[in-house]
């Protein structure tokens, strides 16, 4: 069992930078993929960047060139750099550990506000 907990979120101006963290424990971190999803008020879910234990990553589009995801296996810690945030960028960012398609762990979110 894995427990998440993300922090870092906030009210941020549009073209601002904000640091997610997400603390994992309870498990080996480092055989997880680590994913950030971002939820916009009344949409679904979805993931805007992984990585691997390895260490690879993946973003989607819209956020490539702006966030970064990365870890610190030995911290347990899994972190989104997120810049030149947009008002679209709004909404609840949650952490994922993912293990084959058997396992994943979530934790509770935290809010990002992008607004003037």
């Amino acid at each position: 069992q894995v427990q998440l907990v993300e922090s870092g979120g906030g009210l941020v101006q549009p073209g601002g930078s904000l640091r997610l963290s997400c603390a994992a424990s309870g498990g080996t971190f480092s055989i997880y993929t680590m994913g950030w999803y971002h939820q916009a008020l009344g949409k679904r879910r979805k993931l805007v960047a992984s990585i691997s234990g390895a260490g690879n990553t993946t973003y989607i589009e819209s956020v490539k060139g702006r966030f970064t995801i990365s870890r610190d296996n030995a911290k347990n810690m899994v972190y989104l750099q997120m810049n030149q945030l947009k008002p679209e960028d709004t909404g609840v960012y949650s952490c994922e550990a993912r293990l084959g398609l058997s396992f994943s762990y979530w934790g509770h979110g935290t809010q990002v506000t992008v607004s003037a």
